[in-house]
C-alpha cells in the first residue's frame, strides 16, 4: 500500500480487531426446527442420516449422554449445528474420543460443536460432496474462536 492509498476495509477504532470478524450463533426457534436440516443441509447426499449419526457419535464420545433435547443454531458464517441442551450451564461433559485417545471436559455447545464436526467431517468424506466439506470449515472457523477452542480440538485431533 502507498501513501496515497486508502484500505479497502477501515475498522472503528474502538471495535477490537478479533471482534470485528467474530462468527456468532443463534439458536432456531421451535418453529423453524422443521425446516433446520433441509434448509441447511438439503443439496448434500444423504443429509437425514447426520442427526441420527451425531446422536450417536454424542453417545460413543460420552459415556454419561442418555440422549435428550437438542438445540439447533445457525452461524453467522452461513454455518449450522446442533448442541444438547445442558441441564445447568455450569455442567461439565467428559468425553473420550477412541480414535485417537484424547479425552477432555467442555460444556454442552463445546460437546455438540464436537461430535458435529466429527459426522461432518465423516460425512463428507462419505458422500465426496463440497457443500459438506464447507459446512465443516464454517464450523470449525466458529471451533476456533470458541472460548473451549484447545478442547474441541484434542476431542477431533
Amino acid at each position: 500500500m502507498t501513501d496515497n492509498t486508502l484500505p479497502l476495509f477501515t475498522p472503528e477504532a474502538t471495535v477490537p480487531i478479533a471482534a470485528q470478524h467474530q462468527i456468532t450463533a443463534t439458536q432456531v426457534s421451535d418453529e423453524n426446527r422443521i425446516r433446520f436440516w433441509p434448509q441447511h443441509f438439503g443439496g448434500i447426499p444423504q443429509w437425514m442420516l447426520l442427526e441420527p449419526r451425531i446422536f450417536g457419535r454424542m453417545d460413543r464420545l460420552c459415556d454419561n449422554y442418555r440422549g435428550g433435547i437438542w438445540q439447533f443454531l445457525t452461524l453467522s458464517n452461513g454455518g449450522a449445528f446442533m448442541a444438547p441442551e445442558a441441564e445447568n450451564n455450569d455442567e461439565a461433559w467428559t468425553l473420550f474420543n477412541d480414535m485417537n485417545g484424547n479425552s477432555a471436559e467442555m460444556s454442552a455447545e463445546a460437546a455438540g460443536i464436537a461430535a458435529c464436526l466429527i459426522e461432518y467431517s465423516h460425512h463428507a468424506c462419505r458422500t465426496e460432496c463440497d457443500a459438506m466439506t464447507a459446512h465443516y470449515y464454517r464450523l470449525r472457523d466458529y471451533a476456533l474462536n470458541h472460548a473451549e477452542c484447545n478442547a474441541i480440538m484434542h476431542i477431533i485431533d
